[in-house]
């Protein structure tokens, strides 16, 4: 699903938009995987319990897997799908929620420094934390961003207004940066 145009000013131009990385999906689907077969060897247990008993047992299993599966996995699962980041030419957008939704627009122009940081377990992901410090008291954090060294430097160059920055394709004009390419 894209950003929605509507959402947009003239002339302004979606640059990233993206999810969450994947990664915080592994727990959901760990325990997806873990309800599912605890789920099947208690269902294959009570089966073999006798009349009325094991009708009851079976939907109280059934129940309680519902229950688990809605608060371990499906929520979770949800929650990453209607959590959206956006850049645009004009700002930067982050949407959140499900019942309760929230948002946060901060103007390029209000944005003062970008960072980012990622550990061994990021890195080996493809993701990290995009820090933006701007006009606010304490410098907003965005956790899981993937490929964030990039989203970075599309941020400062949009920032700093200066086309001459890294990851130039080749061929691509005059050298960009400290004489790389």
């Amino acid at each position: 699903m894209s950003f929605p145009e509507d959402l947009l000013s003239s002339n302004e131009k979606v640059m990233v938009h993206s999810h969450p990385h994947a990664k915080m999906l592994i727990g959901p689907f760990f325990w997806l995987i873990v309800t599912l077969g605890i789920g099947t060897w208690l269902a294959t247990l009570a089966s073999g319990a006798p009349e009325p008993w094991n009708s009851v047992a079976l939907i109280a299993l059934a129940a309680v897997a519902v229950v688990l599966l809605g608060r371990l996995f499906l929520a979770p699962l949800i929650r990453w799908r209607t959590t959206h980041f956006v850049v645009t030419t004009d700002r930067l957008v982050s949407r959140e929620g499900v019942l309760k939704r929230t948002g946060l627009d901060i103007p390029m122009t209000r944005i003062n420094s970008v960072q980012f940081e990622h550990g061994l377990i990021d890195r080996i992901f493809g993701c990290g934390t995009l820090i933006i410090e701007s006009a606010s008291d304490e410098p907003l954090r965005f956790d899981d961003i993937p490929h964030v060294e990039r989203v970075h430097t599309l941020i400062y160059r949009e920032v700093n207004d200066n086309p001459y920055d890294d990851y130039a394709d080749e061929g691509d004009g005059p050298p960009r940066g400290r004489g790389r390419r």
